[in-house]
């Protein structure tokens, strides 16, 4: 019989939350090499990582593990039809990695926790600055004189 301290809680280590995910996958060749998203929740406890979601393919669910250790996670992703193998590196800016489709389809990916509103809308305010300061036209050379009265 379980107690309540059976019960295991979320990790807590910053770089595997629990929550929603996004991401994308690519083909490693062919007409599909863009950016293929995907958007999921995943649930990381006791070293098991678990989730479902959704894609371009379909709906699939995730079963996996994770080492906190090694910064490793491995996962794979059901779908109704076919199974993909996830095998990746973790870092600050999410899993990272390539998958597989036995025995011939492999691919790349990048997985990473998805923002909250406010950080959403900090980061697209950051790229219009980007975007603004790009359009900056240049400021021409000190010491030149490029007024029309200077011939």
């Amino acid at each position: 019989m379980k107690t309540p301290n059976d019960e295991s809680s979320s990790e807590t280590h910053a770089l595997f939350p629990s929550g929603e995910w996004e991401g994308f996958y690519l083909y490693s060749f062919g007409p599909h090499c863009s950016r293929h998203m995907m958007y999921f929740s995943l649930d990381f406890k006791n070293n098991e990582v678990h989730g479902t979601g959704g894609d371009d393919i379909g709906t699939f669910q995730w079963a996996g593990n994770y080492d906190t250790g090694r910064m490793e996670c491995h996962m794979v992703k059901y779908y109704a039809t076919h199974r993909v193998i996830y095998d990746g590196k973790v870092d600050e800016n999410g899993i990272w990695g390539t998958w597989i489709i036995p025995p011939f389809a492999k691919g790349g990916f990048h997985l990473w926790p998805k923002k909250s509103g406010e950080e959403q809308k900090e980061a697209a305010i950051e790229v219009q600055q980007i975007e603004l300061v790009k359009n900056i036209p240049d400021i021409p050379n000190q010491g030149e004189d490029f007024s029309q009265n200077s011939r």
